[in-house]
């Protein structure tokens, strides 16, 4: 048992680096700009990659792709044309030589973007929107369920009556309804840290009550009592009994995380959140809203795809979910 939970952290660990390694490296990972539209390029399918060639085994290459039928976005690879691949080259790892086909990994997006590398720059958009709202939603979280916690009485009260209220309220609407009432138009920096904020101030209600709980619980065992019998003041009890909600906060950290990718996603897909121009995985999912797509374009998927693996590998990392598997 011991030894399955150990291979479950340590694929959940591969998992999460690859997914952060790739956001981190996104401008050298990805072969093209996300921004960039390719002629006679929308919904073409991911180029396959090919080491055997006339002669034998070669160095990997694709083949041109062609447009058939326009309307019925057939594409063809022409294997009378082979395109080598440069590494290391123009400050990406693989690219193809200037004046070739684009490299479409992934595939491309409805109109004609590289899907692989919209991917990439959307995983830095989405995740670092989820992880800077975690991190605000589990320190309000800690300091008002610690302190309500380790102080009882009225003060205990009146927060915990304060995160009911906020926690009755839908939070996803109530995110709407707050970033609506903002101008539309911001840059992507601003509707970052606005997103950010909001998810925070929305989310840390779960962590507070949790944190309550633990701390009251502990404000009860002998060593508690014992530092207040000594004259311990609120703000020494408070960082005394803290600590044992690092086991909570941990477990929120992979419930939260998943709950606002699909946050982030929700609100840039009803135009509220990053642009169209602006790579996330909230807009992306945009390209899979139409289920007739879905039988000819199955990659418009690649951000679904990339939310589940996110959510995966989460529950692999934390030991208090892992341990179930």
């Amino acid at each position: 048992m011991i030894g399955r939970r150990r291979r479950a952290v340590t694929a959940g660990v591969m998992l999460i680096s690859a997914i952060a390694i790739g956001a981190i490296g996104a401008p050298f990972l990805a072969p093209n700009a996300p921004h960039v539209q390719f002629d006679d390029r929308a919904f073409a399918p991911p180029m396959r990659l090919h080491v055997m060639g006339d002669g034998g085994l070669t160095a990997p290459f694709v083949y041109r792709q062609v447009l058939e039928h326009r309307v019925g976005r057939r594409f063809r690879a022409d294997e009378a044309t082979p395109v080598p691949l440069r590494w290391f080259a123009g400050g990406h790892l693989v690219s193809v030589p200037s004046g070739q086909e684009p490299l479409l990994i992934l595939g491309a997006d409805p109109i004609g973007r590289d899907l692989f590398s919209r991917v990439l720059f959307g995983a830095r958009r989405s995740l670092g929107v989820a992880l800077a709202g975690v991190a605000g939603a589990l320190l309000i979280g800690a300091l008002v369920g610690g302190f309500a916690g380790s102080q009882g009485g009225r003060t205990e009260s009146t927060l915990m009556w304060f995160s009911d209220f906020l926690l009755a309220l839908p939070g996803a609407y109530l995110v709407l309804v707050l970033r609506g009432l903002l101008p539309p138009v911001l840059s992507d920096w601003e509707i970052f840290l606005l997103l950010a904020s909001l998810f925070a101030l929305t989310a840390w209600p779960h962590a507070a009550r949790g944190v309550r709980s633990i701390v009251s619980v502990e404000r009860a065992r002998d060593y508690a009592e014992a530092m207040r019998a000594l004259g311990a003041g609120p703000f020494r009890q408070f960082l005394h009994l803290l600590p044992a909600a690092r086991g909570f906060l941990a477990v929120e950290v992979v419930l939260l995380v998943p709950a606002l990718l699909v946050a982030e996603a929700t609100v840039s897909y009803l135009g509220l959140g990053f642009p169209s121009a602006s790579a996330s995985w909230g807009t992306l999912l945009q390209d899979a809203a139409n289920v007739r797509v879905f039988p000819e374009a199955p990659w418009v998927l690649a951000p679904a795809v990339s939310l589940f693996l996110v959510t995966l590998g989460l529950q692999r990392v934390n030991p208090e979910t892992s341990s179930t598997v």
